[in-house]
């Protein structure tokens, strides 16, 4: 398992979440880490949880979306002997490994929403039964949890009940993503890099046109994907880490199939960026018909005019 890498950096983005953390972890509130995949959520519950009087209890964490649904209730409560699946012992659930600690949720907009209902029923009573069991535990765990969807939508959408929603964000933190913290890039692949040197005792370093792109690329990937990269050119460098090749190698590898009619967008792309995308490929599917396509996208033929006169790059095509 690899080691937890503290919260590193001195941008203002992570400044703020260290603030909150602060904040925080002197009281018992649930919190909820709202941001994008790989951008540190488990992370900053850990650092809640260091930070807290709970620290000194086991730091538990379950994703969410990990377990199918027909064993999330049974990793959750626990189950008692011969009730589950031809179990033929008790099995104890992630709330009680984590009492007198912390308990992290992570991806909770995937639990099933019977077990959302049977979760809220939990943060306020305070009690819970394991599954196929008659005997009511008490449960000191504080909950952290997190989400890489906006909460509001996936209430709308309906992944995450409401009344839940209020019961597990009283403490909300936002976790930027990498793209947003520039500033710390490097300092952050500094440490990865250090603790790889130390476990393999070596003293291999990053070129100086690794610096330049760490800072340039946008790391949709996030923190995650900075560490993968790192450890991918740890191991095919003798001496200078570049990774700026390993990670052009590795995209390449893994570029999703082309799908017929569809738009590739890359991550980050700006919304004016993607609206031409989508007229562009639109108008060019439809033959040049400038009509068909203002019917298509749902906008007047003048409105789609003056969107196109605005692509100084646009190909000119002809009006049918």
């Amino acid at each position: 398992m690899r080691s937890q890498t503290p919260m590193i950096g001195r941008s203002a983005a992570i400044n703020r979440v260290r603030d909150a953390i602060t904040k925080v972890a002197g009281t018992d509130f649930p919190v909820l880490a709202i941001g994008e995949s790989g951008s540190g959520k488990e992370l900053v519950a850990r650092s809640v949880h260091d930070q807290s009087e709970r620290r000194a209890g086991p730091f538990v964490a379950i994703n969410c979306g990990a377990i199918s649904p027909g064993l999330i209730e049974a990793e959750l409560f626990g189950h008692e002997r011969g009730s589950f699946s031809g179990a033929v012992r008790n099995h104890v659930g992630v709330f009680e490994r984590s009492q007198g600690g912390t308990l992290f949720l992570d991806e909770i907009t995937e639990m099933p929403p019977e077990l959302q209902t049977r979760l809220l029923r939990v943060l306020e009573s305070r009690s819970f039964y394991r599954v196929g069991g008659s005997a009511e535990i008490s449960t000191d765990a504080r909950i952290i949890a997190a989400t890489n969807r906006n909460p509001t939508e996936s209430v709308r959408d309906g992944r995450l009940r409401e009344d839940l929603l209020y019961r597990i964000a009283v403490f909300p933190i936002a976790v930027p993503p990498l793209r947003a913290r520039s500033d710390d890039v490097v300092e952050i692949a500094d440490a990865f890099l250090k603790e790889l040197n130390q476990r393999s005792e070596s003293n291999r370093r990053f070129s100086r046109q690794s610096f330049e792109f760490m800072r340039s690329y946008r790391w949709p990937g996030n923190v995650r994907e900075l560490r993968n990269a790192v450890e991918r050119g740890f191991v095919v460098a003798d001496a200078e880490i570049d990774l700026a090749p390993t990670l052009a190698d590795f995209e390449a590898g893994h570029a999703p199939a082309e799908v017929p009619g569809a738009v590739s967008l890359a991550i980050g792309s700006t919304l004016r960026e993607a609206e031409r995308a989508v007229i562009e490929a639109t108008l060019q599917h439809l033959g040049g018909s400038k009509p068909r396509t203002a019917e298509t996208l749902g906008c007047s033929l003048k409105t789609l005019y003056n969107k196109l006169n605005g692509y100084s790059q646009m190909p000119r095509v002809a009006d049918a």
